[in-house]
């Protein structure tokens, strides 16, 4: 494997487990409430702004997957849309590139 596929896996793990940390000592604080981890990211402008990003960005790299696993065939690939949407972006996408950089 390349050294820039490890890379790739690297970041896909510090992508799911550091994120992750901060959700699940959120919500351990609030009676594992999904609601009140949702509603902590509207509680301002700023917050708002980025979940937006994060949504645009998701749904972009959505839409980026589903084309290249049409063309390629790669259906491996298919496995960074529910990463991207169960974890984040910060998952899903190097996730994704480590899948899409195996040799064919």
């Amino acid at each position: 494997m390349s050294p820039l596929r490890y890379l790739w896996l690297a970041l896909a793990l510090w992508g799911a487990i550091h994120p992750m940390y901060y959700f699940l000592t959120y919500m351990a604080g609030h009676d594992w409430s999904l609601g009140a981890l949702i509603d902590a990211w509207y509680v301002n402008d700023s917050t708002h702004g980025l979940v937006w990003d994060l949504t645009i960005a998701a749904i972009t790299l959505t839409l980026w997957v589903l084309a290249e696993v049409i063309a390629r065939r790669n259906w491996l690939g298919l496995l960074a849309i529910p990463a991207t949407f169960c974890i984040g972006v910060s998952c899903g996408l190097p996730l994704y590139l480590f899948l899409r950089s195996r040799p064919i």
